[in-house]
């Protein structure tokens, strides 16, 4: 039979053996059930004393598909692995998904139902910086909680959102450093898709190349979210003949570009190319042919060769399939659940502002499949940035690995 103490906290379990008598009942064992749902939850989460319910939110659905797909995959498989463990504080997740369907506006209302319908512990969730920007008004006035993993453009800290990609000066800068220093870059052509994302980075992109690596720009180019027409901008590039080709095209806009530049006798052979957007969920896309000897700056690539990574990509294969592909934001998206649940058991409650207060101490690292990852005070990661060489097979040969990099949202003079 099972008895719960005044405290709720400890349950005794007790096993009559076969064959014994009722005199000869065995005491087993005592298993820690969690603390008291009134005390964890205080703000009216959907939290019972068996389950705590999350939000996942992403584009199932769009133009954004190709990319967001795999960050999905990657937070299922974590909230997996945690419940196998037990949860947190004693409690299972349990999952509501919802689909962004590559549309801002239908993210902040997604956002907002699962707030206030739903009643979420926190959202694992978004891609674009379009998309975090929509939400993060539902999430200050509601007073949620987003892990978002895309790298992105920085200027930004909210309270209400931890960021497990990388800011700008993590991605941008230490990328360009590296090509310039190792391709001897001193002309480039930029071309983003046009939205917020794409356009500040190219911003910081062009100040530091101007700046600080005493380039040129020869180009700027961008292309609407979704389109498939290259043509003009390829020409152009022919024209300028840059050193190096600066990307942040972004969705399934890259299938288009790398096809088209292919085509047009651009290749990893004759040019230099350095995306900032481009991981193993768009090169399966892209076909890796398309892509061969172009270069991606992340913090993370599938064919990273340590242990840790080595069982993660046999984990998520297994649950996903052996042609699923994990790219940077897919690593990164399967971190948000593992901090989320240190930060928790840290606070020891389920509260935001407790859970923020955790969060912000300095004192919560992961050992996430690309290595250790530290979160700082202000609600970024440090960590390292690597450059990846596309092989025709849709997997990148890590060339280059930065030291670790401090996260800094708010660079000066930016």
């Amino acid at each position: 039979m099972i008895k719960k103490n005044q405290s709720g906290i400890w349950r005794s379990v007790r096993v009559a053996a076969y064959g014994l008598t009722l005199s000869s009942v065995l005491l087993v064992s005592s298993v820690y059930a969690g603390p008291p749902t009134a005390e964890v939850n205080t703000t009216g989460m959907a939290v019972t004393d068996d389950t705590v319910t999350v939000g996942i939110l992403h584009s199932l659905t769009g133009t954004m598909a190709i990319s967001e797909t795999g960050a999905q995959q990657a937070e299922k498989l974590a909230i997996e692995q945690i419940n196998a463990q037990g949860g947190v504080l004693g409690r299972k997740i349990k999952i509501i998904q919802e689909d962004g369907a590559s549309d801002w506006p239908t993210f902040a209302e997604k956002a907002k139902k699962l707030l206030e319908d739903n009643h979420v512990a926190a959202i694992f969730g978004c891609w674009t910086s379009a998309s975090r920007k929509a939400v993060l008004p539902v999430l200050e006035r509601d007073n949620g909680l987003l892990y978002y993993p895309t790298f992105y453009e920085g200027l930004e800290q909210s309270k209400n959102v931890i960021y497990t990609g990388q800011e700008a000066t993590q991605q941008v800068f230490a990328g360009l450093d590296w090509v310039a220093k190792n391709k001897h870059a001193k002309t480039f052509y930029l071309i983003g898709s046009d939205y917020i994302w794409p356009r500040t980075v190219m911003k910081l992109a062009r100040k530091y190349i101007e700046t600080v690596l005493h380039g040129k720009i020869v180009g700027e180019e961008y292309a609407a979210l979704g389109s498939t027409q290259f043509g003009s901008t390829i020409n152009k590039i022919r024209l300028k003949k840059p050193d190096v080709i600066y990307a942040a095209v972004v969705g399934g806009s890259n299938v288009a570009w790398f096809k088209q530049l292919k085509a047009a006798g651009i290749t990893g052979k004759k040019q230099t190319l350095l995306t900032l957007s481009v991981t193993e969920d768009e090169a399966q896309g892209i076909g890796g042919e398309n892509l061969l000897g172009f270069y991606s700056a992340m913090k993370y690539f599938q064919s990273l060769d340590t242990p840790e990574n080595k069982t993660f990509v046999a984990d998520f294969k297994k649950m996903w399939g052996a042609n699923a592909p994990i790219g940077d934001v897919t690593q990164a998206a399967y971190e948000g659940p593992w901090l989320w649940k240190k930060a928790v058991e840290m606070a020891g409650s389920f509260d935001t502002d407790k859970v923020v207060k955790a969060e912000e101490s300095g004192k919560i690292t992961f050992d996430a499949p690309e290595g250790m990852v530290y979160l700082e005070p202000n609600h970024h990661l440090k960590t390292r940035l690597r450059i990846g060489e596309w092989r025709a097979d849709g997997q990148a040969d890590i060339v280059y690995t930065s030291p670790y990099i401090m996260p800094n949202p708010f660079p000066k003079g930016y």
